[in-house]
Parts: C-alpha cells; sequence; structure tokens
C-alpha cells in the first residue's frame, strides 16, 4: 500500500481537503483524531500530560480540555516540545496500527494527514507529500469564524509551525486555497489524480461524487 502526506498550515483548510478525498473514497488518518484518542479519559497518554501539566488541564468531566492546554503550550516552546515528546510516540504507534489495517483490507492507498508532518521529520517517508496552503488573512479569519480564536491565538498557533515556504518548499504537489470551496475540491481531484497515475492506481476506483445541485 502507497501512503502520501498531507498536511499545510493552520487553518489553511486541510480538512476540507481531507473530506473531498474520503468522498472519493481514499481512506485516511489524521493525526488530529489519533491525538485526541490517546488522551481520552483512562488512557496511559491523559495521564502522562496530567503529570507534566497538572490537573488544571482537565475539564469537570475529567477529560482533556484541549483550548486549556493550548494556552499553556503555544508560546512556550518548552512546554510544546514537553508536550509532544509525550504524545508523538503514541500517535505514532496508532497510526501504524491504522494504515496497517487499510493495508490488511487490500487498499492500494492511503493519506496520513498531519498539521506537524514536516515538523515531527515524516515529510521523506510519507511520499508523495501534498501542502495545503493560504494566505495569513485568509488563516486568521478561518480561524476566527471556525475556533474562535481571537488574532494573538492563531498566530501563537502558526509561529508553534513551520512556515508554509517550508513547507512548500519541501511538497511534491501544493493545493492553493485561494478561491471557493469547488475550486478546492478541484484542485484535490487534480493532486488525487496525479498520485494515482504516480503509481499506476486506476482513478476510477476513487470516482468523483455527483455534483450537488
Amino acid at each position: 500500500m502507497h501512503v502520501f502526506g498531507l498536511t499545510g498550515g493552520f487553518a489553511t483548510g486541510k480538512s476540507t481537503v481531507v473530506a473531498r478525498l474520503r468522498a472519493r473514497g481514499v481512506p485516511v488518518v489524521e493525526a488530529d483524531v489519533l491525538a485526541r484518542e490517546v488522551v481520552e479519559p483512562g488512557t496511559p497518554g491523559l495521564s502522562a500530560v496530567v503529570q507534566a501539566f497538572g490537573g488544571g488541564v482537565l475539564d469537570a468531566a475529567g477529560a482533556l480540555d484541549r483550548k486549556r492546554l493550548g494556552k499553556l503550550v503555544f508560546g512556550d516552546a518548552g512546554a510544546r516540545a514537553r508536550l509532544e515528546s509525550l504524545l508523538h510516540p503514541l500517535i505514532r504507534a496508532l497510526q501504524k496500527t491504522r494504515l496497517a489495517d487499510f493495508a490488511a483490507r487490500g487498499e492500494p492507498l492511503a493519506c496520513y494527514e498531519a498539521p506537524l508532518l514536516v515538523e515531527v521529520g515524516l515529510a521523506s517517508e510519507l511520499r508523495p507529500l501534498v501542502v495545503v496552503v493560504a494566505s495569513e488573512a485568509a488563516q486568521l479569519a478561518r480561524a476566527k469564524s471556525r475556533d474562535g480564536l481571537e488574532e494573538n491565538a492563531t498566530r501563537a498557533r502558526l509561529t508553534a509551525q513551520r512556515s508554509l515556504d517550508e513547507k512548500r518548499a519541501l511538497a511534491d504537489h501544493v493545493i492553493e486555497n485561494t478561491g471557493s470551496l469547488a475550486e478546492l475540491s478541484d484542485a484535490t481531484d487534480r493532486v488525487l489524480d496525479a498520485i494515482c497515475e504516480k503509481f499506476g492506481i486506476s482513478a476510477a476506483r476513487y470516482p468523483k461524487p455527483p455534483d450537488r445541485a
């Protein structure tokens, strides 16, 4: 099974690209979903986070309060590095399990989407590498409307990641999220078709969903 990587910057539209890939039948593993699973109540991951950052990162139900944790680690490189050292090995192990499941059922192609794919050194392993980019203004606006984040909080998250220029330089394919949703879907389709061609997989295996009226 061939596994390609998908990344980009904070609030560049990666989730929309993932949705389009899934709509065409491509199996996708999302790092953010895995990151939530490894810190579910009762997991060793959550225990490690609480030990490192204190019980104040939990909500009233005993689950991880991600926004509260985010305020502690974004803008503090040391705290962020400590959190990543705790969670990235757990996420990586779960990633391998999920991809192995796809391979076992005979999938010829899969995608691994991770905001920090480049930062954790997976760019060379997951090729082709697809990078979704958008203007900083669009990122700020999308983060505010989607997550309710103010500009300072969004900039802290942008600073915590490698720049889009650096990621673009490493990319095999760049998806420019500068237009409409339909344009983003079309750009995603072109990239997927190119990846299928590279690996000798018929793009017909991943048909485009019918356009909505």
